[in-house]
């Protein structure tokens, strides 16, 4: 297993060796004792898995405040993704920019999203099947969002949804800014 930091602290790339032979191939998507030895000491505690049924399908920006935030560990297991992390903790040197990650069955990669980000996917193929390990169970009172084409932060979905309309949840359509977000992060670098 190997992790690859981005720009934003705490955000990476999760690669799993994957061994194949003509049936097929296995690969570790989890192992708790090689998380820690690279630095990642998170405990998760509830799995999730949503279904995407047409290219364009836009989910974000998500989170859920503290003391309910949540760490994820995602990954796509059927189409493709660019998978968004936003940094809404307030102090850090990052604050408001984004990182991303293409996540595919193919390439099997994993984004690690620790508490204080905002988090998004947009499908990039139809029939996406995309999988969540989240540390905190969810809590919806804890809930919210920020705009996916929020101007602050300023995403680069464009290029990705080559002029078509994103398909979006009516949550996900009437979401605040950042500046408007009730997010309560505070970054403590």
């Amino acid at each position: 297993m190997k992790k690859i930091p981005t720009k934003i602290e705490g955000v990476y790339i999760i690669e799993s060796d994957c061994y194949g032979d003509n049936r097929g191939w296995f690969m570790e998507t989890y192992n708790e004792a090689k998380f820690h030895e690279m630095g990642i000491d998170t405990v998760f505690v509830q799995d999730n898995l949503s279904y995407s049924a047409v290219k364009g399908t836009l989910r974000g920006l998500h989170y859920q405040r503290a003391p309910h935030s949540q760490a994820k560990l995602v990954r796509c297991i059927r189409g493709k993704v660019i998978d968004v992390a936003v940094d809404i903790r307030k102090g850090s040197p990052t604050y408001g920019e984004w990182t991303s990650c293409e996540l595919s069955e193919e390439n099997k990669r994993m984004f690690y999203i620790p508490k204080g980000m905002a988090h998004g996917f947009l499908a990039l193929s139809d029939e996406v099947l995309f999988q969540y390990k989240c540390d905190e169970l969810y809590n919806k009172e804890s809930e919210g969002s920020i705009r996916y084409d929020d101007p602050t932060v300023n995403v680069d979905w464009g290029s990705l949804l080559n002029g078509i309309e994103p398909v979006l949840s009516e949550k996900d359509r009437i979401a605040p800014t950042i500046e408007d977000c009730n997010a309560n992060f505070v970054y403590e670098g």
